[in-house]
Formats: structure tokens, C-alpha cells, sequence
């Protein structure tokens, strides 16, 4: 039998889904409970999905930003600031620049030394930088001053310092500072502060100073073809591995006459806790989806054994007159279906709601130094959001097939018999 193109099981649940009316108390404050459960627990599944991306984004970006997707440096094991240097033309960066999902390549330099102020002495590290550098991440973070420009010709002065360094030293833009040198003999530069950047990595960049690269060639006796690193940017974070292995490969055929040939390591070789923690939070995620998957769907549950036990009568009804017991079931879960599209129509409203709010308002603030970011940060992300609605709906809706097998135990004589 059919109505309107639909089947009669549909036209019945949409038409006691329409009435208001009808029904007790209980069930309509059951319903609403339902209702609120859904949209409560999918909200929350989907907020924990966006900061969680938003997260990783961020922590991602800033790495990758501080030392590229990818470092080629020297094979020798040394993990200081005083690495042995490489020659920039056995890394071939015009060939690395050829490779398919290679965004930029650009040589570095570091070296560490102690900045002495008028009252105050603190360990720092300078990174050379050329003029072939991107700026744009130390741009994004920008506090104060501008990022210099190294033109590779005239030696400049001018460096970018972090915030929390600046403080700790009473630093501004224009302000200069002695930076002493421990090696044979003992070398000392007067640097100006050109700019601040406030990266909120302090545990990674918190005395990390942006300089020119010929400052550091000059303390060391290197030459214009030497640097301690090659950072390489790659067009998309999951493509880095593979370009990774590409670069690998090739550097098999830029070896020395030692017969060594250069280390490449990925940003998450380099950083190996810091993507750890966020691999962890990937767990915190699922442990949320599956425990309100849950929490919803039994209250579903029980929402949908009270509609049961206040249609008994209807139930027997419709059996009397032939419908089968399938009929009968697909009639609840077709009401059930209505209630779980009502409550995940409201959480997906609550989520995108709270995660607009914080992404402008900021309302919610994290300490930076424990976390890399001041405010939790929201990152929709359209795929992932798909999938929690539609395996969110499947998974209560077969967690919603077992209460209404009781249906077939009602019997028709009695359930009429009793009305």
C-alpha cells in the first residue's frame, strides 16, 4: 500500500510525529530528552573533532613554518647548534626545487651564543637566514618592528628576536645588544633589534634569534657555499614522506669524498614529542565519539521503548488489521529516525555556533607556554563532519533495532482487549 508515493509505515510515523497532542506527558518529555541527547552528544563529538583539528593545524604549521617540512643537514650525528657544516651545492637545490610537491628550499645556518645586557646575561641561538628565505611564517607571528631584509650583499645587523626573549632582556625595536661567542678566540657582535615575533613554541623558540647567514659564515671561517641545514617546503603536509623518500634517493648520488652523504629527516623526526601529543589527542578523539555514540543512542533507546509501551494499543491495532510485524517496527524506527535528524539538525547548530564564537572571540584562552597557543583553536573540516553525521545517525539507528524486536511479542487480543 502506498500514500502519496511513500509507504503507508512513513505516512504513519510522520503523521504521530506531526501531532503535538498526542501522547502523555512522560513520552513527550521522553522525546525532548531524546532529542537534547542527540544534539548534546553530537555537538560535543563535533566540537571535540574541530579543536582536535584545529590543534594539530596550528602545533603543524608552526612547526613546519620554524624549520620547513623537511632538513637536509650533515650525517654526522651531532644534534647541536654547532653542527658540521654542509656544502649547499652537494644538497643540489635547484634539482630539490624540480621535484613534484616542492613548494621552496632555502639554506640556514645556527649557532649558539650568550646576548649580555647592562644587568642581565641569557643563553641564546642564532639562525642565518639569506635572501632566498620565506619570511612569511615569522611574518605571521610579527609583535613589533619588521622581518629584515638580507640582500647577500651588504652585511646587516638588524635580527628578529622573540617576545619572551625581549622581555626577559627589555629589548624594543632599535634597541642593541652584545652577543658573545665561546670559541678559539672568543668572538663578540653587536646586534639591532629589527623585530619581535611572539611564535608561542617557547620551548623550541624562546632564544631563537633570526639573523643573517653571513654573520654566522663569518664566526665560523665558512664559505658563501656552506650552511648548517637545507629546510624544504613541501606543498602539502601529506605529501612530505613521500618527498622526503624522493630527496633521499637523490642525495645517494650527492656523496662526499668521504663517501658520506646527507642526512634527511622529516619535521616530525625532529619534533617526534610534539607530534606524539598530537597523536594522542587523535585517541582522546575517539574515545569521545564512541562514548557519545553511545550516550545517545541509549537514550534513544529508552525514549523509543516508552513510545512502544504508549502505542500497545495501536500496535495490536495495526496488527489485527494485517500489517506485519516488520510493518510495525519500521513504523518506530521511522519515528525514532525523525527524533535522531531533529537532535543532530541542533547539534550541528550548537557546534558550528560555539566554534564560530571562539574562532572570533577567542573566549576560551589557553596558556601558551604549556599549550603553543594562546585560544583553542576550531578548524571545521567538511569530510570529517560528513562522516560523524552519517555514521553518528547509522550508529543509533542500528543500536535502535534491538528495543523494537519487543514488538513482536505484543499480541494483538490483548493489547485490544486491554484498551
Amino acid at each position: 500500500m502506498q500514500k502519496n508515493g511513500k509507504s503507508t509505515e512513513f505516512f504513519i510515523a510522520r503523521r504521530i510525529t506531526a501531532d503535538k497532542t498526542h501522547g502523555t506527558k512522560l513520552s513527550r518529555l521522553t522525546v525532548r530528552i531524546a532529542t537534547g541527547s542527540v544534539a548534546i552528544s553530537l555537538a560535543v563529538m563535533l566540537v571535540a573533532m574541530a579543536v582536535t583539528a584545529g590543534f594539530q593545524s596550528e602545533i603543524r604549521n608552526k612547526a613546519v613554518g620554524l624549520t620547513g617540512h623537511i632538513v637536509l643537514n650533515n650525517y654526522d650525528g651531532n644534534m647541536s647548534f654547532e653542527a658540521a657544516p654542509i656544502d649547499i651545492r652537494r644538497a643540489d637545490i635547484p634539482a630539490i626545487m624540480q621535484l613534484k610537491g616542492v613548494r621552496h628550499a632555502q639554506p640556514v645556518a645556527t649557532k649558539g651564543g650568550i646576548i649580555k645586557t647592562d644587568d642581565e646575561i641569557q643563553g641564546a641561538v642564532l639562525k642565518g637566514v639569506d635572501e632566498t628565505y620565506n619570511p612569511q611564517f615569522f611574518n605571521s607571528c610579527l609583535t613589533a618592528g619588521e622581518m629584515p631584509v638580507y640582500t647577500g650583499t651588504a652585511l646587516s645587523n638588524r635580527v628578529m628576536v622573540p617576545l619572551r626573549l625581549a622581555r626577559q632582556l627589555r629589548l624594543d625595536t632599535g634597541s642593541r645588544f652584545d652577543m658573545y661567542f665561546i670559541q678559539n678566540p672568543p668572538r663578540v657582535r653587536r646586534f639591532t633589534v629589527g623585530g619581535i615575533y611572539n611564535a608561542q613554541l617557547d620551548d623550541m623558540v624562546n632564544a631563537l634569534i633570526v639573523c643573517d647567514i653571513n654573520h654566522i659564515r663569518s664566526l665560523n671561517g665558512w664559505s658563501k657555499e656552506q650552511a648548517s641545514a637545507v629546510e624544504v617546503f613541501t606543498d602539502d603536509f601529506k605529501q612530505m614522506n613521500t618527498v622526503a623518500e624522493t630527496i633521499d634517493d637523490l642525495q645517494a648520488f650527492n656523496m662526499d669524498d668521504d663517501g658520506l652523504r646527507l642526512k634527511v629527516q622529516t619535521v616530525t623526526d625532529l619534533y617526534q614529542f610534539l607530534f606524539d601529543w598530537l597523536d594522542l589527542l587523535d585517541m582522546n578523539v575517539w574515545i569521545i565519539l564512541v562514548l557519545m555514540l553511545l550516550v545517545g543512542g541509549f537514550n534513544m533507546i529508552s525514549g523509543l521503548l516508552i513510545m512502544v509501551f504508549e502505542k500497545m494499543s495501536m500496535i495490536g491495532l495495526l496488527k489485527a488489521l494485517g500489517m506485519r510485524n516488520a510493518g510495525v517496527q519500521r513504523i518506530f524506527l521511522y519515528r525514532a529516525a525523525f527524533i535522531t535528524l531533529k537532535g543532530m539538525a541542533w547539534g550541528n547548530f550548537i557546534a558550528f555556533t560555539l566554534g564560530l564564537l571562539q574562532q572570533h572571540f577567542h573566549f576560551i584562552a589557553l596558556d601558551p607556554v604549556t599549550y603553543y597557543v594562546d585560544s583553542v583553536p576550531v578548524l571545521f573540516q567538511p569530510i570529517p563532519i560528513l562522516l560523524v553525521n552519517v555514521f553518528g545517525f547509522a550508529g543509533i539507528t542500528l543500536l535502535l533495532a534491538l528495543p523494537v524486536l519487543i514488538i513482536s511479542r505484543i499480541s494483538p487480543d490483548r493489547t485490544i482487549k486491554a484498551e
